[in-house]
């Protein structure tokens, strides 16, 4: 199913709705996370992926599952995908022309 609205960036609502609602600084989130603040300002800003790794160290964090965030990345990914403009054509398999 294609969603129309773009999902949330997992990074973006762990900022939202762990950090600000917590009054938790970025700084220490980095800390506790075992990160740098440089790489949690990027993931927090929408710039990186959430990566395996990320997703455990926020799952340990929070209290949440790995699946929590690594699906929530998927799924942005799963709509960046659908919504993407290729730059050529694609022809179905069946009627692809073998060169």
């Amino acid at each position: 199913m294609k969603l129309n609205r773009k999902p949330t960036h997992p990074g973006e609502f762990f900022k939202e709705e762990i950090l600000e609602e917590r009054g938790i600084s970025v700084t220490s989130a980095a800390q506790s996370l075992g990160v740098t603040r440089k790489s949690l300002s990027v993931f927090i800003n929408g710039h990186s992926k959430c990566s395996h790794a990320m997703a455990r160290r926020l799952a340990e964090a929070t209290g949440t599952g790995v699946a929590f965030w690594i699906n929530m990345q998927a799924k942005l990914d799963t709509w960046e995908a659908e919504n993407m403009i290729l730059e050529s054509e694609v022809l179905p398999l069946s009627v692809a022309r073998v060169m």
